[in-house]
This record gives C-alpha cells, sequence and structure tokens, in this order.
C-alpha cells in the first residue's frame, strides 16, 4: 500500500524559505520519478517540480523555477522540497507523488503571508 507523508509546511512571510519532506513507503522508491504538486485555495492542484528516479533529472514549473530545489534521499525513501524566496503566490497545500500511482497523502500547508 502506498503512503507518502508530507512535512515541514508552515506560516513563512515574504522572501523566506521553506524546506518541505516526503516520506514514502509501500513501494520500490528508487524504480520511480517523483513529484510535488501544489493547490492553491480556489485553483486546480498543479505541478510545482519532477525529479527521475535517481535524481539525475529535474523538472520545474515556470512559476517556481529558480527558486525551488527538488531532491530525493533514495536510502531514506524521501524527497525534500527545498523552497527560498518564497511569495505570496507561492500559499498553497503542498502534496508529493509517485507518477506511477494514484494515491496522495494528506499534504502539508505553506502559507506565505506578512
Amino acid at each position: 500500500q502506498v503512503q507518502l507523508v508530507e512535512s515541514g509546511g508552515g506560516l513563512v512571510q515574504p522572501g523566506g524559505s521553506l524546506r518541505l519532506s516526503c516520506a514514502a513507503s509501500g513501494f520500490a522508491f528508487s524504480w520511480h520519478a517523483m513529484s510535488w504538486y501544489r493547490q492553491a485555495p480556489g485553483k486546480e492542484r498543479e505541478l510545482a517540480a519532477r525529479i527521475t528516479r535517481g535524481g539525475g533529472s529535474t523538472n520545474y514549473a515556470d512559476s517556481v523555477k529558480g527558486r525551488f530545489t527538488i531532491s530525493r534521499d533514495n536510502a531514506k525513501n524521501m524527497v525534500y522540497l527545498q523552497m527560498n524566496s518564497l511569495k505570496p503566490e507561492d500559499t498553497a497545500v503542498y502534496y508529493c507523488k509517485c507518477q506511477d500511482f494514484d494515491s496522495w497523502g494528506q499534504g502539508t500547508q505553506v502559507t506565505v503571508s506578512s
């Protein structure tokens, strides 16, 4: 059973940083690409960042490129999202997801506000 548990969200001022973590279990983590999605209030869920199974290639939405960095630790079954230079429009619930399964975690709330 695929399980994804996100953590690390919170309230941060504009320009600040947060690091999100996702603990994955129930599947062969190192065999699969992983992604971070986000859903802002009143908007559809969108892909923010993706990383290949070995970590050698990453992709980002234009809105986060240059500010967010996705990474993974296959030994620990963890995926991370380092978020810098945060903006109010980054406010959303953030979810990690394995691209090959339909399961979602509970998400972690990120609020960027002064």
